[in-house]
């Protein structure tokens, strides 16, 4: 069972909450381990085609979604901190017209629930609250795969 819980955040910040099937270490793995992030990673409807990472602190980071009618979505960010099976923090920007140059920040946690997980999601600054809106749904859509991707490990 997957429950989840979508919180208005105040201001310009996203906060997504959800419980997975699945122990912190397993989905820890399958956010740090591109061959796992690009079996989940990008909302439906879209496919990570290119994913490179350096998992440690300022690491960089880089993926390519592509769609159904081939548009290429890249960005990327550099990674903050890495606390195996607890927490990561990195940042996202896009690459090209969608929202060029404008950073924002998420942060992941990772608590343990019996054989389950309470993933809090957090990203934010947006510059403004229906660009904040705009990725909620993007990011539940990504959360529904990665439920599935976590629970069939």
């Amino acid at each position: 069972m997957i429950i989840t819980h979508t919180v208005p955040s105040a201001g310009r910040e996203l906060t997504i909450t959800r419980t997975l099937d699945a122990t912190p270490d397993v989905v820890f793995e399958a956010w740090i381990e591109p061959e796992r992030a690009r079996e989940w990673m990008g909302p439906r409807g879209f496919r990570a085609v290119h994913l490179e990472s350096d998992p440690r602190p300022g690491g960089k980071w880089r993926i390519c979604l592509c769609d159904e009618n081939g548009q290429e979505l890249w960005q990327g960010g550099v990674y903050r901190e890495i606390v195996a099976n607890e927490r990561l923090v990195f940042t996202l920007a896009w690459d090209q017209k969608v929202r060029p140059g404008h950073e924002t920040t998420v942060t992941v946690n990772f608590i343990p629930k019996g054989t389950r997980t309470s993933m809090t999601f957090q990203q934010g600054a947006f510059e403004s609250m229906s660009e904040r809106d705009g990725h909620r749904a993007g990011w539940n859509s990504t959360f529904d795969r990665l439920s599935e991707h976590v629970r069939e490990a």
